[in-house]
């Protein structure tokens, strides 16, 4: 078993926290994501803070900046709006990196075809999704997560909601796209 659940999605519902799954459900293989560009370990997060396969991890890829985002109606300023800005679809011209150390949420990420297909995240999970995917974001139904950010060199928070076909980061993903 990979460790990561992810599945495309019924966008009929109107609840961005529920699973949205299909009837019946289309799951998606782990190798199905590496395919668009989208990377996943399992690691303890209980040892976040000395733990060796994380570090080795950062030090492959070069993820020298990390900070820490607690998204809880209690933590957050201005909590309801950022998750509805977290959900607009949306691409960043570096990867999107984050390490779940509690909690749990959904990544959203458009396929070849354009479908979306729902990643469930929880404690311990490192995703990673490739600079130019147009993706979103969402808390579930408990309304809590805690995740680490990662970047190579300093954060860029800049999100482009869609439309941005016209960014030569988003140009360059799609043609990964038709490569592999």
């Amino acid at each position: 078993m990979s460790g990561i659940e992810a599945w495309y999605v019924d966008e009929s519902s109107e609840d961005q926290k529920l699973p949205n799954r299909l009837n019946p459900n289309q799951p998606v293989s782990l190798k199905q994501l590496e395919q668009i560009g989208v990377y996943y370990w399992k690691l303890n997060a209980d040892i976040y803070e000395n733990d060796p396969d994380l570090q080795k991890i950062r030090e492959e890829k070069g993820y020298s900046y990390m900070d820490i985002i607690t998204i809880h109606p209690d933590k957050l300023p201005d909590y309801e709006n950022k998750v509805k800005m977290f959900y607009e679809e949306h691409l960043h011209l570096d990867d999107e990196i984050r390490y779940i150390l509690d909690g749990s949420s959904y990544f959203d990420v458009r396929d070849k075809d354009d479908r979306w297909i729902r990643i469930a995240v929880s404690k311990g999970d490192l995703i990673t999704l490739p600079a130019g995917i147009y993706h979103r974001f969402t808390v579930d139904e408990t309304n809590y997560t805690k995740a680490m950010r990662l970047f190579i060199g300093e954060p860029v928070w800049k999100a482009y909601n869609r439309p941005a076909d016209d960014f030569d980061i988003r140009k360059a993903y799609v043609n990964s796209l038709r490569c592999s």
